[in-house]
């Protein structure tokens, strides 16, 4: 792959990957494929929900007043407002959430968590609880759990580690 870097001309040339690094990084890679499906699957099966619905009511339940803006909601559901209001018409349908105008700004949208999606919730959160154990939690050490919280902050955060 280096061999290449010698025909790219006004660019500074490529940092590749170490053999460590090409191992962490496909590690990741494999658990980047792997855990939404399985997220996803469990939670079809058990729930009739995808992921990212589940991760819409979830956010919703632990709100105040079980409301939140739809900005606020599709940034903590790590989705984009478009994909999110295609979810929350389906949710909507399904009369676990309702949305109205924000009576503070009427620019802003507020979406609401409904009784019967607060069952919805509580109904649900086991069954996923002991699926993200399986696949995450259970396979580590205490130790392990504390290194992948702080590898997961300082990947989200997005600096650079110190050396």
């Amino acid at each position: 792959m280096r061999v290449y870097t010698r025909f790219m001309t006004g660019r500074p040339p490529t940092r590749w990957l170490d053999e460590q690094e090409m191992e962490a990084w496909l590690q990741v890679a494999v658990l980047l494929s792997r855990l939404p499906h399985a997220l996803d699957a469990q939670l079809l099966r058990d729930a009739q929900l995808t992921h990212f619905e589940y991760e819409v009511l979830a956010a919703l339940s632990e709100a105040p007043e079980r409301t939140l803006r739809m900005s606020a909601l599709a940034e903590l559901a790590n989705g984009s407002l478009s994909r999110l209001s295609h979810v929350v018409k389906r949710l909507e349908q399904r009369e676990w959430v309702y949305r109205f105008a924000c009576p503070e700004d009427g620019r802003f949208t507020n979406a609401v968590l409904t009784d019967a999606g607060w069952e919805k919730v509580v109904q649900t959160a086991p069954g996923y609880a002991e699926n993200v154990r399986r696949l995450v939690i259970d396979p580590l050490t205490r130790a392990q759990l504390r290194q992948l919280a702080a590898i997961g902050r300082r990947i989200n955060d997005g600096g650079p580690p110190s050396r």
